[in-house]
């Protein structure tokens, strides 16, 4: 399971959550204290906003303790809105392309979770993508390709329906294919104006999922684990849940997709 964190509210510098923490994300990538594995070692990445539409990008396939110019950047950079990533590899070689964020266009997204039997339904998923969001696959992992079907499904129309389709999609695939589904899905992912994050799993096991006030009257943090010790700071936020930070502060709201043959 990967660890990440994301923020969005007054500017700040990415090492007030990337380094700087007494549980840092740097720190969970070898001592996580609330996964099925503590170290988090396969590559890293962070995703920013700033002047521009599109984010800017970092990755690596270095562990995220080890890599000095991730200290240095986070030191530097100051932004509004940014996701963060360590990453423990269950499905995609370790490599740059496979690290998260995944970015396209003005959109990005990290997750943590799995789509159990995920080589049975690949196929099926990419052939439902346009030949521009099919060619815009760079990397072999279940969730570049879930952030893929959620753009194909309208995530810029509507963020929270369009992850809730593509989620479906995958149950009814798997239920297809292999008689069972398991999605454990516990993902950020925004447009560079708000930031969204969705905690949910069929079997109600969820990758856990915190968030706390910060940066300003209207700022939140969201992350795997807390950042500190500070218990009565941090809430988790419940399976089945979605929430967006936007210039109103959090919001929540239920996570339920529905297998389209019962939508229909």
């Amino acid at each position: 399971m990967c660890r990440w964190a994301a923020y969005r509210g007054e500017p700040l510098y990415l090492e007030e959550l990337v380094s700087s923490p007494a549980h840092s994300l740097i720190e969970q990538s070898h001592c996580a204290t609330r996964a099925k594995t503590a170290t988090n070692g396969d590559g890293f990445g962070i995703a920013w906003y700033g002047d521009r539409p599109e984010p800017g990008r970092y990755r690596d396939i270095l562990p995220a303790w080890s890599d000095c110019n991730l200290k240095s950047l986070a030191r530097q950079i100051r932004s509004p809105l940014f996701l963060a990533h360590v990453r423990a590899a269950t499905h995609g070689a370790t490599r740059r392309d496979n690290c998260h964020p995944f970015v396209q266009g003005h959109w990005s997204f990290m997750h943590n979770g799995q789509i159990s039997g995920f080589e049975r339904i690949r196929r099926h998923m990419e052939g439902m993508l346009s030949d521009a969001l099919f060619e815009a696959r760079n990397g072999t992992t279940d969730s570049e390709l879930l952030f893929l079907l959620a753009l194909q499904f309208g995530l810029d129309t509507d963020p929270f329906q369009a992850m809730e389709k593509a989620i479906a999609t995958v149950e009814d695939l798997s239920l297809e294919k292999s008689g069972e589904a398991l999605v454990r899905f516990t993902a950020a992912y925004s447009n560079g104006r708000e930031l969204y994050a969705v905690r949910y799993a069929t079997d109600h096991k969820p990758p856990t999922l915190y968030a706390a006030p910060m940066g300003g009257k209207t700022g939140y943090c969201l992350v795997s684990e807390p950042l500190n010790d500070e218990v009565d700071t941090w809430v988790e936020i419940p399976d089945g849940s979605a929430v967006v930070v936007g210039a109103d502060g959090l919001q929540a709201t239920l996570f339920r997709p529905k297998a389209l043959s019962e939508a229909a």
